[in-house]
């Protein structure tokens, strides 16, 4: 889910669609596709229309699994897919409180907002 939420973010900010468009679940290609070639596959789509990543900030909503212990090696994979810095990508892990279907546990919600900038040609 969260490297869905990913994909949709640089895509949309590419201005590229979504996943559903680029991996379409009638497809049986799709079927059971790894999430993280998904990713790596939109990216390529981005890169290749003259974008970079400046930043990606992501907030994941569950009230468990608690994420602190995990955040700092999903941001290390997701760059790496992304083959940028680890930096450049924020996780925020945030509950439900209690309160709604995130809170009582019934569902995990990602959100996640790309910020991108086209390459000029001297960085091409």
């Amino acid at each position: 889910m969260l490297l869905h939420a990913v994909t949709d973010a640089v895509l949309g900010a590419a201005g590229l669609g979504d996943i559903g468009e680029l991996f379409p679940n009638d497809d049986a290609r799709n079927f059971r596709r790894d999430s993280s070639e998904m990713l790596s596959l939109a990216w390529q789509s981005v890169r290749s229309g003259g974008w970079n990543l400046v930043n990606l900030d992501i907030v994941l909503l569950a009230q468990s699994p608690k994420i602190s212990p995990y955040k700092e090696a999903i941001r290390r994979r997701i760059a790496e897919i992304l083959g940028v810095e680890h930096e450049q990508i924020n996780l925020k892990g945030k509950t439900g409180e209690e309160v709604g279907t995130v809170g009582r546990g019934e569902s995990i919600d990602v959100h996640c907002v790309a910020l991108l900038e086209r390459v000029t040609e001297d960085e091409a």
